[in-house]
């Protein structure tokens, strides 16, 4: 990948001296797969990690699983969810794959500390180790298992790249991105799902899509809308406490959708009108290059993007961004974090 695909996004600074400068690629795309603003290259291909997620829930809506198991909104946003842990989160898991008819020992997603420190904080008081329910994951997982049982397809390879789920998952992708499947790289994610890389242009292209079911099938057009309402339902099964996509969603009252993933990559749609009357339904993409490592770039840059779009009233947000202090540990603000970059407009189609 070339070295201008990505350009300066976000700049620390200290006592008024830059000190770190991180590097991001910005793409916004009507449902039409109009490029209209983009800040870097917009071809630039990162995988998009859990911003993938609502994706990867179309091929069971598309199949009939929601009818087919009787699974609730709160269920459907969990399946889309990079959820934090909570009990709350454990519950709602707990009783999705009741109905499922699964168990925790069939989710291959892995073990990790729950997001949502008093929970982890709880459980390590308590002396009890995370599960693979408490994973970020494992509504996804469920809801890949929940494909593979409604279709007799084998549960325990679930997560092979030529599985029938993971194929259905690939092509629905593709497909909602205005993408060939082969064009599509294929890795694995840190819960060893199969992973998709594809242009921050048709990233953001299927984002528009959720929001505004443009040139979309039928049957799909229906599921892309099941993934919206879901997830603007229930913002607290996608994220939790403390978290952008979270906040942002409770913030927007139904005008726009996040889903955020790991090493620095976040998107999110814009229903048609957020942006004030007639404004056309959006989707963008983005990506810190570096991989945000202080986990607080990604929001920053997020909530710049939404400010340089036309949204101005983000001071109940200003926890996430644009700008962020620096303190030390006697708790001194001693630096300040600023966007640097200022997104350009274009009319081009992917």
């Amino acid at each position: 990948m070339t070295d201008n695909y990505y350009q300066p996004v976000y700049q620390y600074s200290r006592g008024g001296h830059p000190e770190s400068l991180h590097y991001g690629a910005i793409a916004v795309v009507d449902s039409g797969g109009l490029l209209v603003a983009w800040y870097g290259e917009p071809q630039a291909a990162p995988f998009l990690r859990s911003s993938a997620k609502p994706f990867q829930a179309l091929p069971l809506l598309l199949a009939g699983g929601a009818e087919a198991f009787g699974l609730s909104d709160q269920e459907l946003a969990l399946m889309c969810a990079s959820h934090s842990g909570t009990d709350e989160h454990v519950a709602v898991l707990a009783g999705l794959q009741r109905k499922l008819g699964i168990e925790e020992s069939d989710l291959q997603c892995g073990v990790h500390p729950p997001f949502h420190k008093p929970t982890a904080d709880s459980l390590r008081a308590a002396g009890l180790a995370p599960t693979p329910a408490r994973h970020n994951c494992s509504g996804k997982h469920s809801g890949m298992l929940a494909l593979a049982a409604l279709k007799d397809w084998p549960l325990e390879s679930y997560l092979d790249e030529d599985h029938p789920v993971q194929v259905s998952i690939l092509e629905a992708t593709a497909r909602l991105c205005g993408m060939d499947a082969v064009d599509i790289a294929v890795g694995t994610d840190g819960c060893s799902a199969p992973n998709f890389a594809l242009p921050l242009h048709n990233a953001a292209w299927g984002f528009a899509r959720l929001m505004d079911q443009y040139d979309l099938p039928e049957d799909y057009a229906v599921a892309a809308r099941q993934v919206r309402d879901t997830m603007l339902a229930f913002p607290g099964m996608v994220a939790g406490p403390e978290r952008l996509d979270t906040a942002l969603m409770q913030w927007g009252g139904g005008r726009i959708l996040a889903k955020g993933g790991a090493e620095g990559y976040q998107a999110f749609g814009l229903a048609a009108g957020a942006l004030g009357p007639g404004s056309p339904a959006l989707g963008v993409a983005l990506k810190v290059s570096d991989g945000d490592a202080r986990k607080a770039v990604r929001d920053a840059v997020a909530l710049e993007v939404l400010r340089q779009l036309g949204l101005e009233e983000l001071d109940d947000l200003k926890d996430y961004g644009p700008q962020l202090p620096v303190y030390n540990w006697r708790g001194l603000e001693v630096g300040r974090g600023e966007p640097v970059f200022q997104l350009e407009l274009e009319r081009r189609r992917g």
